[in-house]
């Protein structure tokens, strides 16, 4: 055993709870086969005085969802004066809205889908059929349309026809007030993680992603609904500039870390953002976990070096 000791926070009241659990689960394990004494934790009324008893100890945040990783867990982690793993609270904040990551993406010259960003009061107000017929005529089809903020792939639709696009909003809306409509890019699914143990951030292996149909909640995280190539099967060119267009958005955001990005790699070759999580799943059939591998880094020793390094940020 080492001198280091871990608390994992996982769970919380999110929709994403259940896929927290099992990341967290997996990574206090992975920890405890490295070594490491570890505690897991769910978020709640005794979080904070456990965390007064914990001093010493470095924090995994492994939330997913609101207050996962909206900022909210990392702002109290910071009112607790305790080490941390993973972004600080604006980062957070800036990465979790998808609006805002785009415009820090475009500001750093990282190519993404053109969008809107409009509220459920404006196609109120102002009409759904006009809305529709303005957000169709200016990117055209197909669309994706997801949540303004959130993750795990909940409220997000595909959009074939205009007349599908209303259905897609609602199902958008139940799960945020404002919608992100993007022009849909095809070619390979590829999700770049990102890790920093204290030297500066480097890009693991791409991950492909082969779905049949939408990457949904229930494909991401059912075991053999998903094809997985890690690494990627695409050319050394286009891995080389994923990898560059990865630690691009990682340091856009203003992440530390890890980070996981979503792409797409076109047929000429090109990488196009689509977004930046800033905790990444940990599952079994999540892709962090697979591109360490990729990258021959074993999992347990990865998050006992992450923590260590958090600890020795603290200290300094």
């Amino acid at each position: 055993m080492t001198d280091l000791r871990v608390v994992v926070i996982a769970g919380g009241l999110s929709p994403e709870r259940e896929v927290s659990e099992k990341s967290g689960t997996r990574v206090a394990d992975a920890l405890r086969r490295a070594g490491v004494e570890t505690e897991l934790r769910d978020v709640g009324t005794d979080l904070l005085p456990a965390l007064a008893d914990s001093r010493g100890s470095v924090v995994f945040p492994v939330l997913h969802g609101v207050a996962g990783e909206d900022g909210t867990i990392k702002e109290i982690l910071e009112l607790a004066q305790v080490p941390y793993i993973g972004a600080r609270p604006g980062a957070c904040r800036a990465a979790f809205d998808k609006a805002v990551a785009k415009e820090a993406f475009t500001r750093a010259g990282l190519p993404t889908p053109e969008s809107v960003t409009l509220p459920k009061e404006a196609f109120h107000d102002l009409g759904a059929a006009a809305l529709t017929a303005r957000i169709t005529e200016r990117l055209g089809l197909p669309l994706f349309v997801k949540p303004r903020a959130g993750g795990s792939a909940f409220g997000v639709s595909r959009v074939d026809a205009a007349e599908r696009l209303p259905e897609a909003l609602m199902a958008c809306f139940a799960y945020h007030d404002e919608a992100l409509i993007e022009r849909l890019v095809t070619g390979t699914e590829i999700a770049i993680g990102v890790a920093d143990l204290g030297d500066g951030p480097f890009a693991l292996p791409p991950v492909e992603i082969v779905a049949e149909g939408l990457y949904d909640y229930t494909a991401r995280y059912t075991p053999g609904a998903v094809e997985f190539h890690h690494p990627a099967r695409i050319l050394p060119a286009a891995a080389e500039e994923a990898a560059r267009v990865a630690v691009a958005a990682h340091r856009a955001l203003g992440l530390r870390d890890l980070s996981r990005t979503d792409a797409i790699v076109t047929a000429e070759g090109e990488v196009v953002v689509l977004e930046t999580n800033v905790a990444p799943g940990m599952t079994l059939t999540s892709t962090y976990p697979m591109a360490l591998e990729a990258a021959g880094l074993g999992f347990g020793d990865f998050c006992r070096d992450l923590a260590a390094a958090a600890e020795q940020r603290h200290r300094s």
